[in-house]
């Protein structure tokens, strides 16, 4: 159910039909919008009567939510969300570029690599610490050391950081480096880590699982702002399929649909999507064609001695030829880079 307030509702005609809704045992979720507000009602477990709220003062109709994903449906916020961190913009016509080394190796790297990648047009500096990893024996990160390195190429560069948080029991000290937390494909449903982030005031981007359905996705990310964290950013990074050729199959052709069901930014990350350099160009090239908020791009000064994913990063030279075609086409998309 949604609850649409009048142009003119005070706080006081609000605050009402929230309270209306906790008498009933269910949350309120007010969502300030661009004319009015809306309250998304969570925790019923089948339809309400409308004329419970309608008859209140200041609201102007109660509607049903067909869509089980309630709060970052398009139903219930029609504007897009706008999330802006430090100096990087996600939505609202702007293009972040989120780019920087798979992992954190030393200190040189990152900051070498970081100084570059601002020089080059990059909005957001990406880079792991806490690596989860296929296999035990593969390198795993730096962790509280890579941290400490990523906020000092931020200091350095002016870039917010967005890196990876792996568990709950990580979580505390990466959200105290980090500007933005990113939720891998293989944690998309960590429930018990989904909702710790809802409980946090800090920006996440939630990437899509190996074999998730978009509606799983949704649900995923349903999870996080259901706790009050309503900065979540969905992140496609290509999903398993049949194909061995490439790493994942980039599924571009969700875009314009997540845009019609969700009001949440969209990012897309074609180095994990083809998992070889020269493919990552093409389909970023692709990415900002279909008008995504961002895009993510690993970015490594010599990617043949990468202790991680070296096969899908780019050279300098690389990500500044990709800078070129991702601003030409953005201009035609209208979009800021």
């Amino acid at each position: 159910m949604l609850i649409l307030m009048r142009s003119g509702a005070t706080p006081e005609q609000i605050e009402a039909a929230c309270q209306a809704v906790r008498d009933l045992g269910l949350t309120p979720h007010p969502i300030p919008g661009a004319m009015r507000t809306a309250i998304g009602i969570t925790g019923n477990r089948g339809a309400l009567e409308p004329s419970l709220f309608t008859r209140l003062d200041g609201v102007a109709d109660a509607v049903p939510v067909s869509q089980p994903y309630k709060l970052v449906s398009r139903e219930v916020k029609p504007e897009d969300t706008i999330i802006e961190v430090g100096p990087a913009r996600l939505g609202g016509g702007s293009l972040c570029v989120m780019a920087g080394p798979c992992s954190v190796e030393t200190r040189d790297q990152v900051l070498t690599t970081a100084a570059y990648v601002k020089a080059g047009g990059a909005t957001m500096l990406r880079g792991g610490a806490f690596k989860p990893r296929t296999s035990p024996y593969e390198f795993q990160g730096l962790r509280e050391e890579g941290l400490e390195l990523l906020a000092e190429a931020r200091e350095a560069t002016g870039l917010p950081i967005i890196t990876e948080v792996k568990d709950t029991e990580s979580l505390a000290l990466v959200a105290r480096y980090a500007d933005v937390l990113q939720v891998g494909a293989r944690n998309m449903q960590n429930f018990s880590l989904l909702e710790r982030l809802g409980d946090l005031d800090k920006p996440v981007m939630l990437k899509r699982g190996l074999a998730s359905t978009v509606k799983e996705w949704l649900m995923a990310a349903e999870y996080i702002v259901s706790r009050g964290n309503r900065r979540v950013i969905l992140c496609e990074r290509g999903i398993r399929t049949f194909e061995t050729a490439t790493r994942n199959t980039l599924d571009l052709g969700i875009v314009p649909l997540l845009r019609a069901q969700t009001h949440l930014p969209i990012v897309v990350d074609p180095s994990h999507g083809t998992g070889y350099a020269a493919g990552v160009t093409p389909m970023a090239r692709a990415a900002v064609a279909t008008g995504v908020d961002g895009i993510m791009i690993e970015v490594h000064p010599d990617p043949c001695k990468a202790l991680s994913d070296g096969p899908q990063a780019l050279t300098f030279a690389m990500f500044d030829a990709l800078m070129v075609d991702v601003r030409a086409i953005a201009a035609v998309m209208k979009q800021r880079v």
